[in-house]
């Protein structure tokens, strides 16, 4: 494989060798060694050949993190194909992915672990997949979540996402793998599992009840989620009756963590480790050091990142950028610097997030943080989830709006009354929200992340 800034990723098969005989995948009651793995990339390369799915073609890959998945991945990235990797739950998106991917082969792996090939669209040229096909290298496309917008194609170099793993020597873990295989963490676990020799364990459905069976039964000792699902872990007090002593590390990212449910968390598993993760999916995830396991406040860096602090907004340079997006003009300036556009907070080395520039809801000239309202509304009792946003106002500008679910049917006066009540314990009167009202639709997406584009 041809190699240019961290492209080469001939070096995959023989990291995979140096743990072939130990557990890679627990799927479903079936064990998988990394032997396995390494003789299944075998055969997938020649059925790629037969199939007639060339290098440097685009091919989406719609699936979970199934066997017949993750050894098409590698079979692909080895290929040197652009991998799509997509969920099923964004199904209603795919002819639009397809699109601005310009993906040439589809790839479908169901529920049984059985996969299908159908064609795409004819080779579409584009300037950053011919520069990836130019230079031999493969790559993936992610898409972002959207969750503020249109969801943009980001397209990385697997070569350099890769290259950290290159010499990798991090105690092998048995790692329930939480995030989508279409997340840049998920990805990054994924990558992260594989080449320290670690063990992949999936559960049957990202549900509560199904990742305690799964921690419970393939005693697994690391947990990454969102703050989301965390709390949806404190709400739904299902631990009851399931061996937990294995967990020895929770890792959180891909949105702000509410204070109340970290202190939540940690009175759950007191002997657990927490370490909030920082990453984007046009940077990719970066190494961080959390002050200790009640705090927000982290250490973001590692080799190949720098960061800086412009007007309160973290920017960041790394090596394991994207090289663009397929759908959007670059969001980098002339020097590689990236606005991440979240709102920090400094402690001297380490940052504290705030959240996102666009979310902050401007009261009368005060900035208010979704995020912090959250976490004190989450402490109401009968409250399960909540989801605070800005609506315009005359006088204002803005104000504060609350939109919850709760845990049982309560008189709706009653729970305004409640829970302004709360909040002006705890919140300057700027913050307390205006608008109060109770939902039961969904306030997350298929990735466990907070919708503000509502």
């Amino acid at each position: 494989m041809k190699t240019e800034s961290g492209g080469d990723i001939s070096w995959v098969t023989d990291k995979l060798r140096e743990t072939q005989d130990s557990e890679f995948l627990i799927f479903k009651g079936q064990t998988f060694t990394y032997d396995d793995l390494l003789t299944r990339i075998s055969f997938f390369q020649k059925e790629l050949e037969q199939n007639g799915i060339r290098e440097g073609e685009c091919v989406a890959l719609i699936g979970d993190y199934s066997p017949n998945a993750i050894f098409l991945l590698m079979t692909l990235l080895l290929n040197r194909n652009i991998v799509v990797p997509l969920s099923n739950e964004s199904r209603e998106k795919h002819l639009d992915m397809f699109e601005d991917a310009k993906v040439n082969q589809i790839i479908e792996i169901n529920e049984n672990d059985s996969w299908t090939l159908r064609e795409g669209s004819e080779s579409a040229a584009h300037p950053l997949l011919d520069d990836l096909r130019e230079r031999g290298e493969s790559g993936i496309i992610i898409f972002t979540s959207g969750t503020s917008g249109k969801s943009k194609a980001s397209v990385l170099s697997a070569g350099r996402l890769l290259e950290k793993y290159k010499t990798a020597k991090r105690k092998p873990l048995r790692t329930l793998i939480f995030l989508k295989l279409d997340h840049i963490g998920g990805i990054n676990t994924l990558f992260a599992i594989l080449f320290n020799g670690g063990t992949i364990v999936t559960s049957d459905s990202r549900t509560p009840e199904s990742v305690y069976q799964a921690v419970d039964k393939h005693a697994v000792q690391v947990l990454p989620a969102t703050p989301t699902f965390l709390n949806m872990l404190l709400m739904s007090k299902a631990d009851a009756g399931y061996n937990l002593s294995s967990l020895r590390l929770i890792t959180y990212g891909t949105e702000p963590m509410p204070q109340s449910t970290l202190r939540g968390i940690h009175r759950l598993f007191p002997d657990v480790r927490l370490k909030q993760t920082y990453g984007l999916t046009e940077l990719g995830i970066f190494s961080t050091k959390s002050k200790d396991s009640q705090s927000t406040w982290m250490k973001v860096g590692g080799a190949g990142t720098e960061t800086k602090i412009t007007g309160g907004t973290l920017w960041v340079r790394s090596e394991s950028a994207m090289l663009g997006y397929l759908n959007a003009p670059s969001p980098f300036d002339e020097d590689g610097w990236y606005d991440t556009g979240d709102q920090v907070e400094t402690d001297g080395e380490y940052i504290r997030i705030l959240g996102r520039k666009s979310e902050i809801i401007n009261v009368g000239g005060e900035k208010v943080f979704p995020a912090e309202v959250e976490s004190v509304f989450l402490e109401i009792p009968n409250v399960r989830d909540v989801l605070i946003t800005g609506r315009k106002n005359p006088i204002t500008g803005e104000i504060v709006a609350a939109e919850a679910v709760l845990e049982k049917e309560e008189d709706i006066k009653s729970f305004r009354k409640r829970a302004v009540a709360h909040c002006r314990q705890k919140l300057q009167p700027y913050q307390i929200p205006q608008i109060i009202s109770v939902t039961d639709r969904k306030l997350s997406n298929d990735r466990f992340k907070k919708i503000r584009n509502v």
